[in-house]
């Protein structure tokens, strides 16, 4: 993402000197290693403010874009460490440095920060504060114990927790987010935002470009007593560089609403019946299935399991084979009843045999007269 930027530093209404500083990355390694803003607000009296903010800025630049590493972020990080070293090593602990950078890399906006200077995201006309002040009423305001408002009338709105050069080491506060097209940048030191609302940053930076923006917020800053150092920095996309890929059009294209059929290449499909509808089984026809189930196996189950009874020593005869024991034993009594009688009827002196199907042969004897 290519910015159109801007920058400037005044010294105010009430200051003798500025101790306000900032830089932009230049030159080649801008195109490999994304575009960087710095600004940086300067502590500790006379001339020591001013040089602990020169040696943050320059030295922020030349760590950061002399670090070929892949992870910018980190190296980000680290020439903010570095400065605090130095400046440490310059003035032992009497003087320091606010420090915000802004680092537009690979279509994402990474920010880092250390003191109560200030980055702001304008984005589809809201403002954002990115950066998180590192003062005594910032951290009132974060715990909700005082408002933004408040704490911008504060005295002690001067009093800083975190800066660059006062501690051998720092914590430095990293920020990530995605780049969209139209995204305004703004840094400021707290000679800005202290007198300037956020709406009218946000006004004043989406209705003019950067170089007349800067100059206008400084100005505004004056107007209300310049009462510090004042510095501003703003980057935007111009319009004359955002590209748009068209694709090249040499007829006039259907909407693609449905596919298209080539009638020569896959004919039309004879019309066929639809289907029939399938109910699906209500839940009460589940229930109702599913209990003539039961029935149905409590029935089965009762059937195999119900045997009769023999006394012991019996065996059970299966059904077929009692009723033809039946049948030969009424077939055998018949048969001795007409034997009987044949043998009553016969005449005197002549002899009979009976031999009844079935049971013994008799031959009974014929007394003569």
């Amino acid at each position: 993402m290519k910015l159109r930027q801007s920058a400037r530093s005044d010294v105010g209404k009430t200051r003798d000197h500025n101790e306000d500083n900032f830089g932009i990355g230049e030159g080649e390694p801008v195109e490999q290693m994304g575009e960087l803003l710095v600004v940086c607000d300067g502590m500790g009296g006379h001339a020591a403010g001013e040089v602990a903010s020169q040696i943050a800025v320059e030295t922020i630049l030349a760590v950061y874009y002399g670090d070929t590493g892949e992870n910018r972020p980190q190296a980000l990080e680290q020439a903010f460490e570095r400065a605090n070293a130095q400046i440490y090593a310059r003035g032992q602990g009497s003087m320091g440095t606010t420090g915000v950078a802004a680092l537009l890399h690979h279509d994402a906006l990474h920010i880092a920060n250390v003191g109560d200077s200030r980055a702001y995201l304008i984005r589809d006309g809201e403002i954002r504060q990115i950066s998180r002040d590192h003062s005594f009423v910032g951290d009132q305001v974060a715990a909700g114990l005082i408002t933004a408002d408040q704490a911008r009338l504060s005295p002690h709105r001067n009093v800083i927790t975190r800066a660059l050069g006062y501690q051998p080491e720092v914590s430095v506060d990293l920020f990530r987010l995605p780049l969209q097209i139209g995204d305004i940048i703004v840094l400021s030191s707290d000679g800005m935002h202290g007198l300037v609302l956020d709406e009218e940053i946000r006004e004043t930076v989406t209705s003019m470009p950067p170089d007349q923006a800067v100059q206008r917020l400084i100005d505004l800053a004056n107007s209300r007593g310049g009462t510090d150092n004042i510095t501003v920095a703003a980057g935007d996309e111009p319009l004359e560089e955002r590209t748009t890929l068209k694709l090249p059009v040499t007829a006039a294209q259907p909407a693609i609403a449905a596919p298209v059929q080539l009638e020569s290449v896959v004919p039309a499909p004879e019309p066929r019946a639809a289907p029939p509808l399938e109910r699906r089984l209500s839940v009460l026809g589940g229930l109702l299935a599913l209990a003539l189930l039961v029935v149905l196996i409590g029935i089965i189950v009762f059937a195999v399991n119900t045997t009769p009874v023999f006394a012991p020593g019996t065996t059970a005869t299966p059904a077929g084979a009692a009723t033809l024991q039946a049948t030969t034993a009424a077939t055998s009594a018949a048969t001795s009843a007409a034997a009987t009688s044949a043998a009553t009827s016969a005449p005197t002196g002549s002899a009979a045999t009976s031999a009844p199907t079935g049971g013994p042969t008799s031959a009974p004897t014929a007394t003569a007269p």
